[in-house]
């Protein structure tokens, strides 16, 4: 038996039309998957969170590098140890910044957080937090200035800073005579009196030590000691820089032959220390015969101890003398001293000064400018 034609077994491919409603369907339950649905949710706020942060931060930045809310020139102490938050209070208050919390995201972005330094700055109108934060870090405070004169006394000195406003905090305990550096000593408002004094100490031991190590070999002095005392003497004596190795030649001829120094700051530093002699009591008999330690016109080489704070011309003139014979020097009338080398001419030189008081003290009372004593 013959057989007529089989159906086709081979599965009829589907239309183009049928791909694409597959593909629809397929996308409409996708859709309406929960996870999809949650995920696109998620990602549209991050991105609005992402342009809003954006916006934040340009706008931030363009607050933090504008031009500030000073109208005039400011001046602002940041003290120590105060933390960012309440430096950055600190200069809203002042309306140095308009923004602490601007200033204090700014500053930290700039990694400057830990880098501000205390000190009183001063900042110009329309500042802007930029400058003010570069300001505090780079430690461009505002600089003040103490100065000590050669000569003073550690009395004298621990009151010019005892008066001296810019700086804080309590002196300390008062150190030994000699051991302050006269100098000009530069500091920033709130600096404490303690820190100005050890740094004028250490300086002070510094060129002490310095100077000493170096010192012309054949001196008659024993030590450091000796030195700072001699030198002291020196400086008190006369403030004329260019006669101090003159001054010190002097004693140091006086101390190898064994003779009194018999200086008249000595006496002084005897009787009233450190506070110095009143201005309007003169050096009297009595004084120069009395008996204290320091009184060259009664002991033996050289005092127990310094009579005021030398400079560094003073020391160096005892650790460098001039090469002299001369034991004697007195006023010359003129600022300086006359120096002789034997007695006769030493007298000779006081009664040349003398004869210059008296004809200023003459010329003084024929213009009416001089002192006269008024009886009771």
């Amino acid at each position: 038996m013959t057989s007529g034609p089989q159906p086709n077994d081979t599965p009829i491919p589907p239309t183009v039309e049928e791909i694409r409603a597959a593909r629809r369907n397929r996308r409409s339950r996708g859709a309406r998957n929960g996870l999809v649905i949650a995920m696109n949710f998620l990602f549209t706020i991050a991105l609005f969170l992402a342009l809003c942060a954006g916006a934040l931060l340009w706008w931030g930045k363009g607050e933090f590098d504008g031009q500030g809310p000073l109208a005039a020139e400011a001046t602002y102490l940041v003290p120590k140890g105060g933390g960012l938050d309440g430096i950055a209070s600190g200069l809203e208050r002042a309306g140095i910044i308009s923004s602490a919390t601007i200033f204090e995201y700014g500053v930290r972005l700039e990694g400057a957080g830990g880098k501000l330094k205390a000190g009183e700055y001063a900042f110009a109108p329309g500042a802007s937090m930029r400058d003010v934060m570069e300001t505090l870090r780079d430690g461009n405070a505002i600089l003040h200035a103490v100065t000590v004169p050669e000569g003073w006394t550690v009395t004298q000195i621990f009151a010019r800073l005892a008066a001296e406003e810019a700086l804080a905090g309590d002196l300390p305990p008062m150190v030994p005579e000699g051991t302050l550096l006269p100098e000009t000593y530069r500091f920033t408002r709130g600096q404490s009196r303690a820190e100005i004094v050890q740094q004028m100490s250490a300086a002070q031991a510094k060129l002490v030590k310095e100077l000493w190590s170096d010192r012309a070999s054949n001196l008659p002095i024993s030590d450091i000691g000796q030195f700072v005392t001699l030198a002291s003497i020196v400086e008190k004596e006369t403030g004329i820089a260019a006669e101090r190795p003159h001054v010190a030649s002097v004693f140091i001829n006086r101390l190898r032959k064994n003779m009194r120094l018999q200086s008249d700051p000595t006496i002084i530093y005897g009787i009233w220390g450190g506070a110095g002699k009143p201005l309007n009591e003169p050096i009297r008999q009595s004084h120069i015969q009395g008996e204290t330690p320091y009184n060259t016109y009664v002991i033996r080489g050289l005092p127990p101890g310094p009579i005021a704070n030398p400079g560094r011309a003073a020391l160096e003139a005892v650790a460098h003398p001039l090469d002299t014979d001369d034991l004697y020097f007195v006023a010359d009338g003129t600022g300086g001293h006359a120096f002789a080398s034997t007695l006769d001419q030493h007298n000779a030189n006081v009664r040349r000064y003398r004869a210059i008081e008296r004809q200023t003290a003459n010329d003084q009372n024929a213009t009416g400018t001089g002192v006269r004593a008024i009886a009771p």
